[in-house]
Order: structure tokens, then sequence, then C-alpha cells
């Protein structure tokens, strides 16, 4: 049995690898293959393409890259029809992963969504579009599944991998003994995000809190978790730039978010797995002005991190556009140290959050459901 797993981004990637070892745990000789990333290929996928030469963000950034990506979808294709698998798995990544599946359709490759594109938000008449194309959805949020389930798409939601994976590597006692920060030091992380164009928009006015907050709490450390080494350079030149100590790290980031105060984040997976370890974040969003205008126009939503989503309200800070500068960012962080009433309160709330992921032994629920599509789509029969 044959199963071609297309990831585009780095979160997508993590799940991909997830659900690797999973099917691989459940059925040793399933060979996977596909598009994705380091994580995915360390878990046992053959890659044909590492989604690290494609990546990019924003309308403009896909347009200048447009040649590029239409040839990598050709590429897809060609590979898709030379390899002939049981079942094309899209994780995320929707813009490119649906045209992907449109040609899977026509190959007659069956397709299974997970983490499918975020219809409750925005462009609901997706859903519609989506669940004529794939024949199986599994969603991670609970929140995702009305407009797929109005639609008539088979679609569950069976919890969330994060609950399994997102754990410290190391006790509290010996996270800081590792990472050098005694009892009564405040830990403040900086994670300005994963893509290039993050990096450049949001760790300059991260940066610009540090010295802020210096100035008013000398007793605080801060650290800056590498989600893409590749970027570790540029990250480190700003740093001595900026001329403010932070302190890079490359492991045990679960164990530093369990013993920090709080973080200043880009938005995204990073900081609902921050809300897992019991860390509130400042999450940060900023975008071109052409990038932020068009997704005005299109997406409505009342909150745009994943805890405030969850709950319907919002529990921890988020800073959009303008409202992204070091002065806001410092005054929201130090409201969230270790002994101010306002963490306790935004803590209760975030734990509330976490509960409604679900139960763990998610990622082998839903690599149970791949593997029952992939048999069905080799033998025609259902198990």
């Amino acid at each position: 049995m044959k199963i071609m797993l297309s990831a585009g981004e780095v979160s997508g990637d993590l799940h991909g690898e997830r659900l690797a070892h999973a099917i691989h745990e459940k059925e040793p000789r399933v060979e996977l293959i596909g598009f994705g990333g380091a994580r995915m290929e360390r878990a046992g996928v053959r890659l044909f393409r590492n989604f690290a030469d494609y990546n990019v963000m924003g309308v403009l950034e896909v347009i200048q890259n447009f040649c590029r990506i239409m040839k990598l979808l050709d590429d897809l294709t060609a590979f898709m029809k030379r390899e002939r698998p049981d079942l094309l798995v899209i994780i995320d990544y929707p813009d490119f992963n649906w045209r992907l599946a449109r040609r899977a359709k026509a190959l007659g490759i069956p397709v299974f969504s997970y983490i499918p594109p975020s219809a409750w938000a925005w462009r609901k008449g997706r859903a519609k579009d989506c669940a004529k194309i794939a024949d199986e959805f599994v969603a991670i949020f609970p929140h995702e599944l009305p407009p797929y389930e109005a639609a008539g798409a088979k679609i569950a939601f069976v919890g969330n991998p994060l609950v399994d994976t997102v754990r410290a590597e190391i006790p509290p006692e010996a996270a800081r003994a590792f990472f050098g920060a005694p009892e009564g030091e405040h830990i403040v992380l900086l994670m300005p995000g994963s893509r290039g164009q993050e990096i450049a928009m949001l760790l300059g006015p991260m940066l610009g809190a540090v010295k802020i907050l210096l100035a008013r709490r000398a007793d605080t450390r801060f650290f800056l978790p590498v989600a893409d080494a590749s970027y570790e350079n540029v990250i480190q030149a700003k740093i001595e730039a900026a001329g403010v100590p932070v302190t890079l790290v490359r492991e045990n980031r679960y164990a530093l978010m369990a013993i920090a105060d709080a973080a200043v984040a880009a938005s995204g997976t990073v900081v609902m797995e921050a809300a897992l370890m019991g860390m509130p974040c400042v999450t940060v969003y900023r975008l071109s002005w052409l990038n932020y205008w068009i997704g005005r126009a299109l997406v409505h939503i009342d909150h745009f991190t994943l805890p405030n989503i969850l709950m319907g309200e919002r529990i921890q800070p988020e800073l959009l556009q303008d409202e992204v500068e070091p002065k806001r960012i410092a005054d929201e962080l130090e409201r969230l140290y270790r002994g101010n009433p306002n963490r306790a309160a935004v803590t209760a709330k975030l734990r509330k959050a976490a509960a409604r992921l679900g139960a763990p032994g998610a990622a082998g629920r839903i690599a149970e459901r791949i593997l029952a599509a992939a048999r069905h789509s080799k033998t025609g029969t259902k198990d």
C-alpha cells in the first residue's frame, strides 16, 4: 500500500511527521511518499520535493513565484501519475494542496484532507467545492466542522495531536539549570515565526520591546527558540545589531515554555503549543499593507489566535499591524509576568482552551482513518 502526503510549510511538516510515525506504528509496510520537509523525511517519507525551496507568504510573493509554483504542481502531478498512490493526503496549505487534489481526482486517486481550509473564517463556499473533491476530512479543531457538515462532507474531529506531543522534555528544576535561569528570574521568549518574512517584520519590534523591558525589569532573561535553523544567522545578526541580550535556543523548547513567564509570538501553532504548556503569549501579526487589506476584505473573524478562537473571547493579547510596536509589546508582556494577578486569570482560561483539543491519542485515530481510506481505495471494499 502506498500513501502520498503533501505538506507545504513548517506546521504541515510537523503534522506530517506525527502522522507518518502513527501510520508506520499501525502498518509498518506502508510506503509513504510526497512533498514536505525535513521532519517528514526523518519520519520515513520519501520526498519528491522539499517545501523549503518553495515556501512563500503573501499575495505579492506568490505572484512573483507563480511560475515556479505551477512548475512544482506539474512535477508533483507527474510524480503521482508515475507512482500511483492508493491515497493522497493533503495537509493544510490550501491554495496549493487543493490544486494538487483536483489533479489527483482527475487521475482517479482518492483524496483525504487533513486540516481542511478555514471555511469557518472566510470563503465559506469553499466547503462545498472541497466536499466535491475530497473523499474524507479530518479537522484538528472542533469549530472547523459546521461549514463542512452543512456542505455534506464526510468530516470528523477526533482530537488534536498537539495534546500528545507538547510535553516538557525535562523537569522544571533541570530546565532552569540547563538554561542558566535560577528561580526568581523572569523569563520571556521571543518567537518571531519560521518564515523569513515573519522574521523580517516581527523580530525588530520584539527586540525593541526587550530594550524597554530590561530598563523596567532588569531581572528578566530573554530567549529565542529557533524554529528554522536556516534563518539562525539572520536572527543572530539582528540581535547583535539591536545590542540586547537574547539567547538562541535549539533544544528543550517545551521545557523552556514551562518555566517562562510569557512570550511574544507570531500567530500560529506555536501559540497553541504555548497554551498547552501554560505559558501566555502576546500574539503579533503583521503583513505588507497589500496583503493586509486583501485579508481584511476577505476574512471575517473576531480573533486570530487559536486559544482566543477556541474560547470565543480575547483571553490573551493580540496585536495587529501598527499595534505591533515595541512599547505596546512590552506593556502587554509585563502584565503577563509571574506575580501579576492578570497572569493567573489568563492561564486559567488557557487551560480551558487546551482542554477543548480533545483526548490524547489523536494521531493514532487519524492514522486509522487514513489507512482505512487507503485500504478501501486499494481493494475497493471497506474494512
